[in-house]
């Protein structure tokens, strides 16, 4: 099981099932100051003098540390951490802004990927630091160094760590900082993260601001192309976070510049309507509140629409707490006992009724929680979740307040709310009827496991894996191809049910996705859970046609919106089978896209040549499928990943809703990209 060869994103695990081989076993030796060396994986163990004294302990000055380690500061030095940098810089100039003095943040990507970001804040202090350097030098080239902790510079941010703007000096190849402060333009240069040209003054000016141009060194990462797509995502974020705020984003990569403007005046309330616009809305306006207690400010503003998933968005000083935190259990709490207590106010819910649970109340609900915080207590530098114990008492106090008033004041709209509550609780109740019948109906059997389902005979989930195939034909070629050690097979006959047009018992009663529920063990929705996966890898191996791609989409959507984690944390992944069979001769050749079918044309030439494309997995035998689509010696594979949760909602919107018009326009814009379309 190794050399899994997965485009876009690469796969590296260690063979489960390769053996390791001990050289020292046999052999009388004293370990004492061993060595070890680890690469991406493989280990390698090396003796050494045992002799271990401080002449051994190594002091990394200044900024090595973070060019030494650089993905323990900005997370990868992939295509995620090249993004962080401008984060962070920018970062900076949202942190003018919620200080109250800076309306207006440029960025721009210049021909050679460089970044300038310009504010007009009061750009940083350039006057002596009590280090015997210019203040801006310090907060340039020494971690831990910046006006966020302590005293009055900031009230709020988000750079609490003071590593942010530093690091992306580090980074750099080279950074260029312009400073306009007390009617001079001072200027620093810097080669990575190493003063080069000392801070002096350049000019005159009436403004303030700084300006920040650097350029990511290609030592450090592995990907020095700036997305333009994801910049817009947070940039525009930021703006709807910060009303009021100006943010621009420019792209000199192409002919003719790109160039948008993000400006909010309704805020988050403009965000959730961004959110929901490709959906049926329940109320038209967003719900809209907000609150201050001590230092705190709470903002929160929802919206329901007719589907059936919740996407609430929280952040903390225009951080996005992924994992929620104290801040988000409030709001839960408060929106769940509002709710009960209109629909028992208003007689909607009887005596005899029992309560309305959160997962009830928040179906088809869109919400953002943006929290300012003076002293947020953050779990790691990731800062993906809130701590602050107070916190949530406050936001719970601010939203039980701010709905009772809103619940009042708008019955009609509200009663829509809590209906939509009622036929969702109906559902989850029938849910569970179904689930407890298909857990008897299974403890009653001799095997727990679908019928149809080839199992493999590895129990550990990480060496194991399971092939989702279209159809009995190919079902078939797959079983007899497989390894039975560690690969399973599970047919499935038609197409599955579009989950984002069903509630959790139509869900329950699909037979195709019971099976899939009870193979893969893991339970699904509020049940789920990952460590009781019996396959580290689900594999979606369809057709290339139209019909394989639309049961491809449909299982994604299930996967998305009941057993997101198992796609956050890397376990879902998408076969590459051939598109071609290319025979000459006795030769035969397989190639997987028209690009490569071209290549390979020019290097054995056209003439006797055979060329058939691939339709259906059928098509091919056992040994063919096995030699090209699941041999990890030679496979090709997608993982999926999830690196903008907002992105993905929306395309699931877009692809499995009800509204034709988008995806109308959504197929108009896209057509032109469409390969190896079959009609």
């Amino acid at each position: 099981m190794a050399n899994d060869n997965e485009q876009n994103k690469i796969d590296l695990t260690p063979a489960a099932d390769v053996p390791v081989v001990d050289e020292f076993a046999d052999k009388d030796l004293d370990t004492t100051g061993v060595e070890i060396h680890t690469d991406e994986g493989s280990a390698a163990v090396t003796a050494v003098e045992a002799d271990y004294g401080a002449d051994q302990i190594q002091i990394l000055e200044g900024l090595e540390a973070v060019r030494k380690r650089p993905g323990m500061y900005i997370g990868s030095t992939s295509e995620r951490g090249l993004h962080h940098l401008v984060y962070e810089v920018v970062d900076n100039s949202i942190d003018e802004a919620l200080a109250g003095y800076c309306d207006k943040i440029d960025v721009t990507i210049h021909k050679d990927n460089s970044i300038t970001v310009i504010d007009n804040g009061r750009g940083i202090p350039v006057d002596m630091h009590d280090s015997g350097k210019p203040a801006v030098e310090v907060v340039l080239t020494v971690l831990h160094a910046g006006g966020k902790f302590g005293g009055d510079g900031y009230k709020v941010s988000g750079g609490l760590h003071g590593v942010g703007v530093s690091v992306v000096n580090a980074l750099s190849t080279r950074m260029e900082v312009q400073v306009k402060r007390d009617g001079k333009i001072h200027e620093i240069t810097f080669e990575r993260g190493v003063t080069t040209k000392p801070l002096q003054i350049v000019g005159d000016t009436d403004t303030s601001g700084t300006r920040v141009h650097f350029i990511p060194d290609p030592e450090i990462f592995t990907v020095t192309t700036y997305s333009y797509d994801t910049l817009k995502h947070r940039l525009r974020e930021l703006a709807f976070l910060n009303h009021g705020i100006t943010i621009a984003l420019h792209d000199e990569r192409e002919e003719e510049i790109r160039s948008e403007v993000f400006h909010f005046d309704g805020g988050i309330s403009s965000f959730v309507e961004h959110l929901n616009r490709k959906k049926d809305k329940i109320n038209e306006e967003p719900i809209y509140f907000n609150g201050s207690k001590d230092d705190t400010l709470v903002e929160i503003a929802l919206q329901y629409n007719d589907s059936y998933q919740e996407n609430i968005y929280s952040f903390v000083n225009n951080i996005n707490t992924e994992e929620g935190g104290t801040h988000l259990a409030g709001f839960k709490l408060a929106l769940t006992r509002a709710t009960n207590d209109f629909a028992r106010k208003q007689g909607i819910l009887k005596e005899k009724d029992g309560n309305l649970s959160g997962d009830d109340v928040r179906e088809g609900l869109t919400c953002v929680i943006s929290l300012k915080i003076r002293e947020p207590q953050f779990e790691g530098q990731t800062k993906t979740k809130l701590g602050n114990s107070e916190v949530r008492g406050i936001v719970d106090s601010i939203v039980t307040e701010g709905l009772s008033e809103y619940y009042e004041e708008n019955p009609v709209i509200t009663k829509k709310i809590v209906e939509k509550a009622i036929m969702a609780s109906r559902a989850r109740e029938a849910a569970r009827k179904a689930r407890e019948l298909t857990r008897r109906k299974n403890a009653l059997e001799v095997s727990s496991l679908p019928g149809k389902l080839a199992d493999c005979s590895v129990k550990d989930p990480e060496q194991a894996e399971i092939y989702l195939v279209e159809g009995d034909s190919a079902g078939g070629s797959a079983k007899q191809g497989r390894d039975r050690r560690f690969q399973a097979i599970l047919p499935l006959r038609g197409k599955i049910l579009n989950v984002e047009k069903a509630r959790l018992d139509r869900i329950f009663a699909n037979a195709e996705i019971r099976t899939m529920i009870t193979a893969f063990g893991t339970g699904i929705s509020e049940d789920f859970d990952l460590s009781k996966r019996r396959y580290g890898k689900i594999i979606l191996m369809t057709d290339a046609d139209v019909d394989g791609a639309h049961i491809r989409t449909l299982l994604l959507t299930f996967l998305y919106r009941y057993m997101k984690p198992l796609i956050e944390h890397g376990h879902v992944f998408i076969a590459q089978p051939p598109l071609y069979r290319v025979r000459k001769g006795k030769n035969q050749w397989y190639t997987y896209s028209d690009d490569e079918l071209a290549k390979k044309l020019d290097e054995i030439g056209r003439d006797g040549i055979a060329v058939q494309r691939y339709k259906g997995l059928g098509e091919m035998n056992p040994e063919q499928l096995w030699e090209t689509t699941m041999d990890p010696a030679g496979r090709t594979m997608l993982r999926v990943e999830m690196e903008d949760a907002e992105e993905a909602d929306e395309l699931f919107t877009i692809l499995m809703g009800d509204k034709v018009e988008p995806r109308r326009q959504f197929i108009e814009e896209n057509a032109k990209l469409v390969r190896n379309l079959d009609i």
